[in-house]
């Protein structure tokens, strides 16, 4: 048994950031990491998968982008590799290949069991990542034995399938890339598509997330949303990393071939139902977007910003079938394989404290868990918009490490 004042569960851009916070702090602290750093990146993504942001907006607390090509997007093994510098550059403490089984609560913190040795802590902080698990509905149950039903957990590329057509089901950003990339591989998709974001990659000559960061929209905190909830819960962008910094869209993705339906509602046998409110969705996924336009556009308009000399435009509306597809036989269309882009959620079975809501979510107010000492970090909106990703970790980190010190201080002053 092994004791420390701080356990960090996960390695990844989270948890080295807090790793660096602490260190600042002088906080004594280990990160448990069930596999490498960079864990996910490196076994739970797909091959040809890009940072959706751009490599500038790589920024974690002391480490940031220092090379010739600010605007490109990293690969997978780019991204592994600027996390694993940075954990050097930190010299976290992490323990790899050390799976934790359970957390459980003591009088005085936590005690924590791994397959390799137990800890006690009396501070422990969760940052073993939002998209643990494929979020996949329940009728996906329902699909013919011969079908192929996959997550973007474990799809890796077109060769992996079988030789069939592809129906995939989700239009954020990971479903539109994969639909972009099968049907390039000479198959053909069906795209399902429910609530989504549409957003040009670049805009009057900067990137999206460029206009995004300066407007700070990214920068958006708790206090300034109404619902909250809502909020955590928005679909992610429609992007991809490209290096020619495409735009991709259900209007694109129509230019190469692919078939769009409506949300899946439901799966009877070889029969796929999709519901009739496509034209709906996306009208207001167009509204949306040109709503964030108008806002960079009055942003540019008081601003002034140098460089910027492209004026403001509209793209063009999202083109709909005129009569959607309501019904599919998969044997009829040939399609042998469903990937369900649906989302993900995280996954807290190792979690014996009584902080899980039944949706599977935790108790927190700004990662700042319903129990004593115990913190999150890298979830979506945690405290900013931007908390979910690399570029967002790093303030959330600063601040729950200023109120984990002020925690160990007070338990340090009680016990004395």
């Amino acid at each position: 048994m092994r004791d420390i004042p701080t356990l960090i569960i996960g390695a990844g851009q989270a948890g080295l950031a807090m790793s660096h916070c602490l260190s600042q702090r002088s906080i004594e602290h280990v990160l448990l990491e069930r596999g490498q750093v960079a864990n996910s990146w490196r076994t739970e993504r797909w091959d040809s998968l890009r940072l959706l942001t751009p490599n500038w907006q790589s920024r974690l607390p002391g480490f940031t982008y220092t090379g010739d090509q600010p605007d490109g997007f990293r690969t997978m093994p780019q991204t592994i590799e600027f996390l694993s510098g940075y954990a050097q550059k930190i010299d976290a403490p992490v323990e790899t290949q050390t799976t934790v089984l359970s957390v459980e609560q003591l009088p005085s913190g936590y005690l924590v069991k791994t397959d390799r040795g137990d800890w006690t802590c009396r501070s422990v902080l969760i940052a073993s990542g939002a998209c643990n698990i494929g979020n996949i509905p329940s009728c996906a149950a329902d699909l013919p034995a011969s079908v192929t039903s996959l997550s973007p957990l474990t799809y890796r590329n077109p060769d992996q399938l079988p030789d069939g057509n592809v129906l995939v089901v989700g239009a954020s950003a990971t479903g539109v890339q994969l639909a972009s990339e099968l049907q390039r591989s000479g198959r053909q998709v069906t795209l399902a598509t429910g609530e989504h974001v549409r957003v040009p990659r670049t805009y009057r000559g900067r990137d999206i997330k460029w206009w995004m960061d300066q407007t700070g929209i990214m920068d958006m905190t708790l206090a300034e949303v109404d619902d909250i909830n809502r909020a955590r819960h928005v679909p992610s962008l429609q992007l991809i990393g490209s290096p020619t910094q495409e735009t991709i869209s259900l209007n694109s993705l129509q230019a190469l071939g692919v078939q769009i339906a409506g949300r899946v509602m439901g799966v009877m046998g070889a029969e796929v139902q999709f519901s009739g409110s496509l034209p709906n969705v996306c009208s207001l996924a167009d509204l949306k977007m040109n709503r964030l336009l108008k806002q960079i556009d009055e942003w540019i308009e008081t601003q002034a910003p140098e460089g910027i000399t492209e004026p403001a435009y509209r793209l063009r509306e999202t083109l709909v079938p005129r009569e959607p597809i309501l019904r599919l036989n998969l044997q009829q269309a040939g399609i042998e394989t469903v990937i369900w882009a649906t989302g993900f959620k995280p996954d807290y079975s190792w979690l014996n404290v009584p902080v899980i809501t039944p949706r599977g979510e935790l108790r927190h107010k700004g990662g700042v868990v319903d129990a004593p000492g115990m913190y999150v970090l890298g979830l979506p909106f945690l405290r900013r918009r931007k908390s979910s990703l690399i570029d967002g970790v790093g303030d959330d980190a600063r601040d729950l490490a200023d109120h984990l010190s002020h925690y160990l201080k007070g338990t340090l002053a009680a016990a004395a």
